[in-house]
């Protein structure tokens, strides 16, 4: 994460701050996450039923993706200098445009959009998140996280 003064948080308020590694979803990373949630859909874990359907193959689960925003963020999100802790503050909006299939390689783009102190050493950041998939025109979602930043 890259650390700047609090005074200067909000200069960043409205740049683009990159784009994170790609990261290939992988049939064992889904069944993984389906594993952890219990979620068995056949369009998730069934290569031969998800073959018949529109996809062509196993997709991941939507949750899934997103909840690779904190990882893929976190060499890109600027946080106050003298950070003690940042928690998911959850998110303002998800829109699911189309699903990653399996062997996709995503990346996340990220803008800052809001910077607000919430009390004294407490500073929420919003972000605009973009998942893209390799070789695709549109994104897997556009996610609004807030992160709420201790120092």
């Amino acid at each position: 994460m890259p650390f700047v003064p609090v005074a200067e948080l909000k200069q960043y308020v409205g740049k683009e701050l990159g784009y994170s590694q790609w990261l290939k979803i992988d049939q064992a990373r889904i069944n993984l996450f389906a594993e952890a949630t219990g979620d068995f859909q056949f369009i998730h874990v069934d290569p031969q039923k998800a073959a018949q359907t529109p996809f062509g193959s196993t997709i991941a689960h939507g949750f899934l993706t997103l909840s690779l925003i904190p990882k893929l963020m976190e060499d890109l999100l600027v946080v106050p200098e003298g950070l003690k802790m940042v928690v998911n503050y959850g998110l303002d909006s998800v829109r699911f445009i189309q699903p990653v299939k399996v062997d996709s390689n995503v990346r996340l783009k990220v803008e800052l959009t809001e910077v607000t102190e919430k009390k004294p050493g407490q500073w929420l950041l919003k972000a605009v998140t973009t998942l893209e998939i390799e070789g695709q025109e549109k994104p897997a979602y556009i996610a609004e996280p807030l992160s709420l930043c201790f120092v």
